[in-house]
Order: structure tokens, then C-alpha cells, then sequence
């Protein structure tokens, strides 16, 4: 469990932070003594999560907006200014959608709506943000999924936009490396208790199955993934940018078989 970092004076933005793995990650900084914002589209689910996050100590702040609107993106980032008394030290931008569809089964539309929520709107969270970054020493996790590596059935959408989320990490790394920013992606692998999971794996047999495939032969939970974005924003992580870090008991490194479909995790 995360004692072992401190964010106390520290601000932390996290964009898609309302349910899921984005949320156990707000509330780990929480844990650890940050003030943290929670940013979804649905502004009861919002007032929901700043409730939760707020639970663990800190102060907490909620905003809604959808990452596809950028004025709308831009305008969070001046109220979490302003609602934390100073500039942003670590941003994570996780918002994400996803549908199982054949190309074949999908429209052109569909697509487009999530290469628009995950890749446009990593573009959007990053562009807008930085102007607002306390750099040198900002750290922007984005949260990307095994689809970047690994190419599954009925993910076009998904793989095609995590693949680009997880260039553009590279690139603004090297890009906003000489301001002191870091950039790196977290890629969770079949994680326990969100909604993704449960979906994927119903039964108890699924769920053995998904466990068999994992190298460390079992499902993450979510501190797995939230600990992983504790190191990479502090002190620890100091000179690592540009990385793309599985989070995920080996399955990405074990291809295929070690992750079925079981990367559809995001909740």
C-alpha cells in the first residue's frame, strides 16, 4: 500500500477520475497527502468521486467536462488553479471509451467517437494543461491499455487510439523533456473489481481463465495501478519520461495469450 510516498503540498488533476481505476488512482494521491481534482463528463458521478476522494484526507475538487470539447478542458484547468491555490505537479489524463465491435459491425461514427474521447482527448487534457504545469518536475501519466500493444479482435477503435496515445507520449516526452516535464503511459492490465472486468469475465470460470493467462497468475487490483503512478510522479521517478509501463502481472509481455480479451478493463 502507498505509505511510503508523500504529495503533501503537492496538486493532482485527474481527468476521467470518476469510476474505476482512475478514481483508486485520485485516491491513492489522496492517501498520500495531495489535493486532488476529479474531472468525468457527468456531473453527478463527479460530485460522487470528489466525495470518495475526499474520504481518504486532503482537499478535493470536482469538475465536469467532456475531454472532446477543449475550451470546455481548458476552462477545468483554470477552476483547479484557482480551487488549489497554485499550479498543477501531476496530471493524469484517463478518460477513455470503448465498445466491442467488428470493423465490419462498426460505423464510421463509432470509430470516430473513441479515437475523439481517447486520442484527440489525451491531445486536449496535454495541450490545455501545460501552460498550467509546475514545471520543471510536473509529471502527465496518461493512462493507455494493452489495445496499443497488442492487437484484438473487435478492438480496431481502441488499439488504432491507444497506439496513437501512447506516441504522443513519447513524443511530448521528448518534446517537453528540456522544461522539466515528464510524460509517460501506464497500461493496466485485467484488473479486479471494475466494470470492464466484470464484464468480460461474468463467471467464475472466465475469471480463472483470465488469472491462468496472467504470468503472475492473477488479476491487479486497482492499488497495483495506483502505485505504479505514485512512483512515476515522485522523486523516485526522477529521471524516467518517455516510458510506456505495463502494469500488469506480465500479460502484455506474454502476448495474446496472456491477455485474451481481457484488456478491455476501462470503466
Amino acid at each position: 500500500m502507498n505509505a511510503e510516498f508523500d504529495f503533501k503540498k503537492r496538486n493532482v488533476l485527474v481527468f476521467g477520475g470518476t469510476s474505476g481505476i482512475n478514481l483508486g488512482i485520485a485516491e491513492a494521491f489522496a492517501r498520500a497527502g495531495a489535493t486532488v481534482g476529479v474531472v468525468g463528463r457527468n456531473e453527478e458521478k463527479a460530485e460522487a468521486a470528489r466525495t470518495a476522494v475526499a474520504a481518504h484526507g486532503g482537499d478535493a475538487f470536482c469538475y465536469s467536462a467532456d475531454v472532446r470539447d477543449f475550451e470546455a478542458v481548458s476552462s477545468v484547468y483554470k477552476s483547479f488553479v484557482r480551487d488549489a491555490g497554485g499550479k498543477i505537479d501531476i496530471l493524469i489524463s484517463g478518460a477513455a471509451g470503448n465498445f466491442p465491435a467488428p470493423a465490419l459491425g462498426m460505423s464510421p461514427n463509432g470509430f470516430k467517437s473513441v479515437v475523439e474521447i481517447d486520442l484527440l482527448g489525451t491531445f486536449h487534457v496535454l495541450r490545455a494543461g501545460f501552460e498550467h504545469l509546475n514545471q520543471p518536475g510536473a509529471s502527465i501519466i496518461n493512462i493507455s491499455a494493452p489495445q496499443a500493444e497488442i492487437a484484438m479482435p473487435l478492438q480496431s477503435h481502441v488499439c488504432a487510439a491507444k497506439a496513437g496515445v501512447d506516441m504522443v507520449t513519447r513524443t511530448l516526452a521528448i518534446e517537453w523533456g528540456p522544461m522539466g516535464v515528464r510524460v509517460n503511459s501506464v497500461i493496466p492490465g485485467p484488473i479486479d473489481g471494475t466494470e470492464g472486468m466484470a464484464r468480460l469475465a461474468p463467471t467464475e470460470k472466465m475469471r480463472e481463465a483470465v488469472e491462468k493467462a496472467v504470468p503472475l497468475q492473477r488479476m491487479g487490483t486497482v492499488d497495483d495501478v495506483a502505485d505504479v503512478c505514485l512512483f512515476l510522479s515522485s522523486d523516485a521517478a526522477r529521471y524516467v519520461t518517455g516510458v510506456i509501463l505495463p502494469a500488469d502481472g506480465g500479460a502484455v509481455a506474454a502476448g495474446s495469450a496472456g491477455m485474451g480479451m481481457s484488456g478491455m478493463h476501462h470503466s
